[in-house]
């Protein structure tokens, strides 16, 4: 009875038993489909982020020995298997092939159904880190090769009807040989035909544009444009361009910035569902030109397109790769020639000491010159909301209407 017992439970283990000998049968890795590994498998190093719905690790593959980018996907509410959420970045990720996009290697899964864990390239760098810490702000060039590989993975997204929806700082990874990859699908969706509804609650609120701060119902690729704007504008001035602290706070900072929308600029934008009843406040100028005095005409021409109120007007990422700001000098330079920095995110501090303080020493010659010994975080609402959608919908309208003047 013992020796059958041990013998049923080992057959469970490896699932083939032979007729001949009654021992259990070592199936050859190639022939096994569908299976996932194991977490095990992975030496956790430390812990480099959070995203929209997971926690990120960098961990290493005890069998290959490669670093790698581990995403705990979170499942503390779930009871019925992986959220869709979930299910449709590893969909999304897997439908995609780009240098400027993220790699989803593999998913692996812990001892219990709660632990499934996605398997990504790993990027030394996040934009968001890099601009936390560096005491000088990225040269020109730099800006435009950032730039022009974000266009270039917003256009292989937008071509294939992806839309990212939370296009930022900190979703923009950077490798050690100057490659820009835009990660954390959590919050994509795939357009389809014709729109259907989805929540305005996302996109992180100083990169939101101004039709989902006014409740559109429906969303397209302009959403990710508006962001890109935000972005290069950051990268320009090293610091937030639209810092809002609330969703009224944002769209003051925009009509301060680009002037009050109206019906003939932006066609129906008196029927969106936030500004039925109210009136904004009177600002006629743009002043993007004032904002970024030293930008050439081409960028600031750029940064207009990026900026159009009107989402159908906004300028489309295959549109800003032909942009003239991008063939004048200073031209973009190449990425293999991008600036390196200490990684961060995996210096470990010491009990006590601030977060974001740089490590004393650095390895590289010349880096400490880039770097004051305290970093100054230029994101605190960034890092404190990992989740943009954590606000509901109904409190962001009621702050949006009892904020704005009633006619």
């Amino acid at each position: 009875m013992a020796e059958r017992g041990e013998k049923s439970s080992s057959s469970k283990k490896t699932g083939l038993v032979s007729f001949l000998t009654g021992k259990p049968i070592e199936i050859p890795e190639k022939h096994l489909f569908g299976k996932c590994r194991f977490v095990g498998e992975f030496e956790k190093l430390n812990r480099i982020g959070e995203g929209t719905y997971g926690v990120v690790y960098r961990a290493r593959d005890t069998k290959s020995n490669e670093i790698v980018a581990l995403k705990k996907m979170r499942m503390e509410k779930e009871k019925d298997g992986m959220p869709i959420s979930g299910l449709r970045e590893i969909m999304l990720l897997q439908a995609c092939n780009h240098p400027n996009i993220v790699c989803l290697k593999e998913v692996v899964v812990g001892r219990s159904l709660e632990s499934i864990f996605l398997v990504m390239e790993y990027c030394e760098q996040d934009l968001a880190s890099l601009l936390d810490n560096m005491q000088k702000p990225f040269l020109e060039t730099h800006v435009k090769c950032i730039m022009m590989q974000v266009f270039k993975g917003l256009a292989y997204l937008h071509k294939k009807e992806i839309v990212h929806r939370d296009v930022k700082v900190s979703n923009l990874l950077l490798t050690n040989m100057g490659t820009i990859k835009i990660a954390d699908f959590g919050l994509a969706r795939e357009l389809g035909h014709p729109m259907s509804p989805m929540t305005p609650q996302v996109v992180t609120l100083w990169y939101r544009a101004p039709e989902l701060l006014f409740q559109t119902k429906t969303q397209t690729s302009g959403v990710d444009m508006w962001a890109a704007g935000c972005i290069l504008g950051e990268l320009l001035l090293h610091k937030p361009l639209l810092p809002g602290k609330s969703e009224i706070d944002q769209i003051n900072l925009i009509i301060d910035l680009l002037g009050t929308p109206n019906d003939n600029i932006w066609p129906e934008f008196s029927q969106l569902p936030a500004i039925e009843n109210f009136t904004l406040k009177s600002q006629p100028y743009n002043n993007l030109k004032t904002r970024f005095p030293g930008l050439s005409p081409s960028g600031q021409r750029l940064l207009n397109f990026l900026f159009m109120y009107d989402p159908k007007c906004r300028a489309t990422a295959a549109e800003c790769l032909e942009s003239s700001y991008f063939k004048e000098h200073p031209l973009p330079c190449d990425p293999r020639m991008m600036p390196t920095f200490p990684q961060h995110r995996n210096l470990k501090q010491s009990q006590g000491q601030a977060q974001g303080t740089v490590a004393a020493s650095v390895s590289a010659p010349g880096l400490s010159q880039m770097f004051s010994g305290a970093a100054t975080n230029l994101y605190p609402q960034d890092r404190v909301l990992a989740d943009p959608t954590a606000t509901s919908s109904k409190l962001g309208i009621n702050e949006l209407f009892g904020s704005l003047a009633r006619r």
